[in-house]
């Protein structure tokens, strides 16, 4: 185990140095300046030189990227239009936009991006897994025909469209759930779930529609193994033989796609943060990379990467939990 962490670490720190010098990279491909952006259309070119040197433009890439690396581990000093700043380790730099420190706005809009998701996800994982077990266990009924009918038709539906709809019947229309907004969990946990609901409800369903498919065939699969006729054969109930054999064993794969899932979707989901108004990670990020917002964009592009790297690295581990045949080495 501590050989495969080591080896797993190494190659995560190894993915995170590759995604940022590429995000640099991509950055200073862009035609346009953030100068522009911040000087507007009329700007003389005296004045985007000045914007630009305030900014650290003016600088070599390498140096920019040396600089930026430096400030997450020791932090560094900043030249902000003019004004000194110390920046604290770990140092993602300042806002070229609100002029905030980038580790502020991530503190503001990551606890927004982890109420969707971990909702959400206790949504989509509980319907769609049930769902699709009862299909599996009932295949060729009545239940089995609509549940995939039904997990069919939420897959082809959008978040925007399905948001939408939700928002007009269940707010604007009836009045039934309140308006989408976020509320820490530690200031009023009943109004926080209450401003989650509806994100809940809609990324959820759209969701559970995969998860339902895939544990449904997962469990079929599973259900004609020798290892589950056997447990059959030996006189175990229906019950004892579906629950700790044949879902253990089929549960298995499911779990890599909700840990990616899962990962993924901390590093913002932006529709459904767009369509409800909410200021998490995925809206902020969208937003930087419009206005050519270097250090929020490589925050958020970062923070992304690790999720996604860490929750493959816990993933594997589960493996060895869930099934005794992985051993990691």
């Amino acid at each position: 185990m501590l050989r495969f962490l080591i080896k797993r670490l190494l190659l995560a720190s190894t993915t995170l140095v590759a995604i940022s010098i590429v995000t640099f990279l991509l950055f200073f491909a862009v035609p346009s300046s953030p100068a522009w952006t911040q000087c507007g259309r009329n700007c003389s070119p005296e004045r985007i030189a000045q914007v630009e040197q305030s900014l650290g433009l003016d600088q070599p890439i390498t140096k920019q990227y040396t600089d930026f690396v430096k400030g997450i581990f020791v932090g560094r000093t900043i030249n902000d239009a003019g004004t000194i700043r110390e920046c604290e380790a770990p140092c993602l730099g300042y806002s070229f936009r609100s002029k905030e420190p980038v580790t502020d706005t991530i503190e503001r809009s990551l606890p927004v991006t982890v109420s969707i998701v971990a909702g959400a996800m206790v949504v989509f994982l509980t319907v769609g897994i049930g769902l699709g077990m009862l299909a599996a266990l009932k295949k060729g009924t009545v239940f089995d025909r609509v549940a995939i009918g039904a997990s069919v038709g939420f897959a082809s539906t959008q978040t925007y469209t399905l948001g939408g709809v939700l928002l007009l019947l269940l707010v604007y229309s009836t009045g039934l759930l309140p308006n989408p907004h976020y509320t820490p969990i530690t200031q009023d946990p009943l109004d926080w779930a209450g401003g989650m609901l509806l994100p809940w409800i809609t990324l959820g369903l759209i969701n559970s529609a995969l998860y339902a498919r895939l544990s449904r065939a997962q469990m079929i699969e599973t259900l004609q193994e020798d290892f589950v006729r056997t447990a059959r054969a030996k006189g175990l109930s229906p019950r004892v033989v579906n629950r700790r054999h044949a879902l253990r064993a089929a549960i298995t794969p499911i779990i890599t796609i909700a840990g990616v899932d899962l990962g993924a979707y901390l590093g913002g989901v932006v529709i459904t943060e767009s369509v409800f108004s909410l200021n998490g990670i995925g809206r902020e990020a969208a937003q930087a990379v419009q206005d050519l917002n270097l250090p929020l964009v490589m925050a958020t592009v970062l923070l992304a990467a690790f999720f996604i790297v860490a929750m493959n690295i816990i993933v594997d581990m589960l493996y060895a939990v869930i099934d005794p045949r992985v051993r990691l080495g």
